[in-house]
C-alpha cells in the first residue's frame, strides 16, 4: 500500500536520506536511445545544473549523487535548523530565485512600512515558504518538473517524462548513510559504464576527486554542486575520539565519516566489483568497514542490492523496527538484508 510522503520523510526519525527517480517506462532520455538512435547524453548536464542551483537554494546537504541514462540517486541531508536560522526576507529571497513572489512579500523586501494585518499574512506565508525550503518533496519537485519541461519543449511533445512518485528511503544510521552513498557513487561502475569511481561523468565522487586535483579557478565546471563536508580528521598530536567520529550526527551537514576513510571504501569496493579484476585487489579491508564492524565479504555481496532488498528504510535491525513501528507497519522488508549486511 502507498505510504503518504509526509510518513516517509520524518525529521523524527532521521535527517538522511536515498532518493532515485526514473525515466518514464525506465527508457534511456537521458543518454543513448538504442531505439530512435538520439542522444540525449546533455540531459544529465541539465540534472547536475539544476542541482547545484538547488543545492544554494534549499536547506539540504547532497552528500552524493549520480546521474545515469534513465534515472538518478541522490544522497540528502535535510538541514531543518538552517532554514530556522534564515531571517523573513532570507526566505523571501531564496523562494523568489524559484517562484513569483507577491505584493506584501516585495513590499517586505523594498523596507514598505505594512499594516499590522499584513503582517501577519506575510508571517503565514514566509512559515510555509521556509518549511517548503526544508522540504525534499518541494527540491524533486522543482527539479524533476525543470528537466520535464526541458525535455518535452526539445520533443516538441507533451507527457510523462518521469515515472510517477520518485522513491525515497530513510538511512537510520551510520551505517545506513556510507552504505548508500557508496552504493550511489559506485552506480556507474556496477552498470559497466565506467573503470574507476574518478572516471564516472556525473556523479559525487568524481566531482570531489576532480576536486582535489584541479584549482578552483581552473575547474572546468563553471557552477559545481555544493557537496556536503566529511569530518575533519584528527590532527597529529590527537588521536581520534569517538565525539569526533561521530561528529557528523550532531554536526549540520557534516558526513559521519573521513574523506580518506570513504575514498579507500570506495576504491577498495570498485576494483573489487568489476568483473574483470576480480582476485586483483591488494589493498588491505578499509578500515571504516572494521569500525563499523562490517563484514567485508557480506559487504561486497550484498552493498550492490540494497535499494533492493531495502524498502522504506535502511539500518540495522534495531534501527529498522523502531521506524517500522512508527509507520504503523507489522512487516517491514530489510530485517534479512540488514543482518546479511551489518550483521544484526
Amino acid at each position: 500500500m502507498t505510504q503518504a510522503r509526509r510518513t516517509l520523510i520524518s525529521l523524527d526519525q532521521t535527517s538522511w536520506f536515498h532518493i532515485c527517480s526514473r525515466c518514464i517506462k525506465r527508457s534511456f532520455l537521458m543518454g543513448e536511445d538504442k531505439y530512435s538512435g538520439k542522444n540525449y547524453e546533455h540531459r544529465r548536464e541539465w540534472i547536475a545544473d539544476k542541482l547545484a542551483e538547488l543545492g544554494g537554494i534549499f536547506a539540504l546537504d547532497i552528500a552524493a549523487y549520480a546521474v545515469m541514462s534513465n534515472h538518478y540517486h541522490l544522497v540528502l541531508h535535510i538541514d531543518a535548523g538552517k532554514a530556522e536560522r534564515w531571517s523573513d526576507k532570507t526566505v523571501i529571497r531564496r523562494w523568489m530565485m524559484l517562484f513569483k513572489g507577491n505584493a506584501l512579500t516585495l513590499k517586505v523586501l523594498k523596507n514598505q512600512p505594512i499594516s499590522k494585518a499584513e503582517q501577519y499574512l506575510v508571517d503565514d506565508i514566509v512559515a510555509e515558504w521556509r518549511n517548503r525550503l526544508s522540504s525534499i518533496s518541494w527540491f524533486m519537485r522543482c527539479l524533476n518538473e525543470h528537466i520535464a519541461r526541458l525535455a518535452n519543449a526539445e520533443d516538441k511533445c507533451t507527457g510523462r517524462f518521469w515515472e510517477g512518485r520518485f522513491k525515497s528511503q530513510a538511512l537510520l544510521d551510520e551505517q545506513a548513510i556510507i552504505t548508500c552513498m557508496a552504493y550511489v557513487d559506485l552506480n556507474p561502475v556496477r552498470a559497466g559504464i565506467a573503470a574507476l569511481p574518478e572516471t564516472s561523468d556525473f556523479t559525487a565522487i568524481q566531482q570531489r576527486v576532480q576536486s582535489l586535483n584541479t584549482p578552483p579557478k581552473k575547474a572546468e565546471n563553471k557552477n559545481p554542486i555544493k557537496l556536503a563536508k566529511f569530518c575533519k580528521p584528527p590532527t597529529k598530536n590527537r588521536l581520534p575520539t569517538a565525539a569526533t567520529v561521530h561528529q557528523g550526527q550532531r554536526s549540520t551537514g557534516v558526513i559521519p565519516f573521513y574523506w580518506r576513510d570513504y575514498l579507500e571504501l570506495i576504491d577498495w569496493t570498485g576494483r573489487a566489483i568489476l568483473p574483470n579484476k576480480t582476485g586483483s585487489i591488494a589493498m588491505a579491508e578499509p578500515k571504516i568497514l572494521q569500525r563499523l564492524n562490517i563484514d567485508s565479504g557480506d559487504w561486497l555481496d550484498n552493498m550492490p542490492r540494497i535499494e533492493k532488498d531495502f524498502h522504506h528504510c535502511i539500518g540495522r535491525g534495531d534501527s529498522i523496527k523502531p521506524c517500522a513501528e512508527k509507520l504503523d507497519q507489522c512487516w517491514v522488508k530489510g530485517l534479512g538484508a540488514a543482518r546479511r549486511l551489518f550483521g544484526c
